[in-house]
């Protein structure tokens, strides 16, 4: 008997529509004429606490940590252990065993950990759904491959596991305490990707406080031509006074100087002039991470909102896979553009079915490339037809922004010439560039001037015909005074773009080339639950129109707490960097938990020294390290030190506020 394990119920039930029949459904499972096809729910097994190690492990104290299991356990969920006893049985009648699990590293351990709890030692293949339309789950059914070959996502997967779990379980533990015997009562919930996320938007909070405006000039000069006017900007040479750190004109005098200079010289000449044919190829089908950044500029939608409702449209059959990092696409599938691109031409949206319409399926853009695809690839609709107007408003945007990027694919790249002017005046360099579109190609599908076109430079114009060696003559000269912009809030969709492109915000400069080929930190899957998690905790909170996204007390707290291991974003990239080559077979688990044992042990000594500041407190006046805190005793409220019972000093109680010191033993 050969047994499919789905992920969940209704990946199963598609599934068991595809084999051959008759379909009977029975209690966890549904007999086909090719097998059975069972599911979990998802994490059918869970990761064991630290009182499920040792019963001492359920209090939290500091000469406990770091707790480091020998063996790891997991345990079976009792929500599940129904359906889990189910599976069991059917292992054990199985001879084969296919791994219907999602395509990606979560997916591959959830059901892989069920398989090694049974010690299962049968042939297993690995089906890889990206899409659960009808043409999608028969042509993985043809193409399964040995679960075997898969073993280094399964590791990788595995691996992050249980750095989250040192990581999250020891170091929130010793925080806590430390920050409990400074006074304060809260929990301070550490995260190997939480914590970094948060301190971005603390430190950008900061930055803004900080900020102060700062004066600079940008010189520019309309010049006549015989062909034609044109505005050039001044570009600053080497050795040039009165520049800020930006390079930037903040000098007032030498700005002025600049332009009389300008001004007075009458006429410049022209010292290049080249135009070049520059080709903009496509741009690539989305990632589920690119999708939610789109979704929440185009529409302000939280990145949780378009999570949910990818995973509404690929329940209906109607797009691919949604968490996804892949933004390229399997070459075998662009044989499957003609049916989707008809499809949307018939749909109930008018913007799409015009897009539709001048799509060409012949074309084949850089997105159809075997050697970018791993598990999974980029979101984009099956081949199922969708009715629009089914859909409620939010189905009907994500689902058109996702359209929208695969027909980009079918159409030809976009050209322009781009032609770059300079000119020496009175010894000063200007400089004025100008591009001409001669072939929209893809752009068409953002004519509105959207902002997922690139941004054109100010400079950008009309450029009459010149040559090197002419002259021309100024018409006027100006001095334009501007001022600095205070850094922008992050938005949950910013977030999202930043945990992306975490190698911008490393601590260490060194780290940014290695770490920009990274996916980030946290997952596709995993981002906008920890921005969800950090709002519903209130270290964050939104605020106006834009929905921007503001720290609060207690997440300045936890960021001043930690050490820079654990709020800036370097270590966890790095490890991220570890699980990616780990993945690919580059890195071995044991090897890498090692790392993350020492980097915990550090951290865990670190904070039973820590002295975390009280914003507001009493000091002790016996031992004058702890806080006073109030307390309930048998006869009335009294205040004792949070050091307790390393030190015993309490004071009696005055209208809330202590009064006097009164010594223990």
């Amino acid at each position: 008997m050969r047994l499919y394990i789905a992920e969940k119920p209704s990946m199963a039930m598609e599934i068991a529509r595809c084999l051959a029949g008759p379909l009977r459904r029975q209690e966890g499972s549904i007999l086909t004429g090719a097998g059975v096809v069972t599911w979990a729910f998802g994490h059918v097994l869970r990761q064991a606490e630290p009182g499920d190690y040792e019963e001492r492990y359920k209090k939290w104290r500091q000469e406990d940590l770091p707790i480091i299991p020998g063996s790891w356990k997991l345990l079976v969920a009792e929500s599940s252990r129904k359906q889990f006893e189910i599976i069991c049985r059917l292992i054990g009648q199985a001879t084969e065993i296919v791994h219907a699990g999602d395509p990606d590293r979560e997916g591959q351990l959830l059901i892989d950990e069920i398989l090694d709890y049974v010690a299962v030692e049968k042939p297993v293949l690995r089906l890889l759904l990206n899409a659960l339309d009808t043409v999608s789950i028969n042509r993985a059914l043809q193409n399964m491959r040995s679960n075997a070959d898969f073993f280094n996502l399964k590791q990788s997967a595995l691996a992050r596991a249980r750095a989250d779990w040192l990581v999250g379980m020891n170091l929130s533990r010793a925080y806590t305490l430390a920050a409990q015997q400074a006074g304060h009562r809260m929990t301070l919930p550490v995260g190997r990707v939480k914590t970094p996320t948060l301190a971005l938007v603390v430190r950008r909070e900061r930055e803004l406080a900080a900020f102060q405006a700062r004066e600079y000039f940008t010189l520019k000069a309309l010049y006549r031509h015989t062909n034609g006017t044109f505005t050039a900007y001044w570009k600053a040479g080497e050795n040039q006074a009165g520049l800020d750190s930006e390079g930037r004109l903040a000098d007032k005098i030498e700005a002025a100087r600049l332009l009389a200079l300008l001004e007075g010289a009458g006429k410049a000449r022209i010292i290049l002039y080249e135009t070049v044919e520059k080709r903009e190829p496509q741009r690539l089908p989305l990632s589920l991470s690119s999708l939610q950044v789109l979704a929440g500029k185009r529409y302000g939608y939280d990145p949780q909102a378009v999570l949910d409702t990818a995973q509404e449209l690929y329940e209906r059959k109607l797009t691919t896979y949604p968490r996804s990092d892949c933004e390229y696409l399997p070459e075998a599938q662009h044989q499957d553009g003609a049916v989707i691109i008809c499809n949307l031409r018939q749909c109930k949206d008018g913007e799409l079915a015009a897009w539709a319409a001048d799509a060409d399926s012949s074309i084949t853009s850089r997105a159809w490339n075997d050697k970018k695809i791993t598990a999974h690839h980029a979101i984009i609709p099956t081949t199922t037809p969708c009715n629009t107007a089914l859909l409620s408003e939010r189905q009907r945007h994500i689902y058109q922004i996702i359209a929208q990027f695969y027909l980009i694919q079918f159409y030809p790249v976009h050209v322009f010439d781009q032609t770059r002017v300079e000119l020496d005046h009175a010894g000063e360099r200007l400089v004025a560039t100008g591009r001409v579109v001669t072939a929209a190609g893809w752009k068409r599908l953002f004519a509105d001037g959207g902002e997922e076109t690139d941004q054109q430079d100010s400079e950008d114009g009309l450029l009459p015909a010149m040559a090197e060696g002419d002259e021309a003559a100024v018409v006027k000269a100006k001095a334009d005074k501007k001022a600095t912009k205070p850094p922008v809030r992050f938005t949950a969709a910013t977030l999202i773009a930043a945990m992306k492109d975490i190698h911008k915000y490393v601590k260490n400069p060194g780290l940014r080339q290695q770490l920009k080929d990274v996916s980030g930190i946290g997952t596709e899957a995993t981002r906008a639950t920890i921005i969800k998690e950090l709002l519903e905790r209130s270290f964050l909170r939104v605020e106006g129109k834009k929905k921007y996204l503001v720290p609060s007390d207690s997440a300045y707290l936890l960021v001043d707490a930690l050490p820079d291991d654990m709020t800036y974003p370097d270590a966890t990239a790095v490890w991220e960097y570890a699980l990616q080559r780990m993945a690919e077979g580059g890195e071995q688990l044991e090897a890498f938990l090692g790392e993350q044992i020492a980097f915990t042990r550090r951290l865990c000594d670190a904070a039973g020294r820590q002295a975390i500041p009280l914003k507001q407190g009493y000091v002790c006046p016996r031992c004058g390290q702890g806080v006073l805190q109030q307390r309930n005793g048998k006869n009335g409220p009294f205040w004792g030190c949070s050091r307790y019972p390393a030190c015993r000093g309490t004071c009696d109680d005055e209208q809330g506020k202590p009064r006097q010191r009164r010594e223990g033993p």
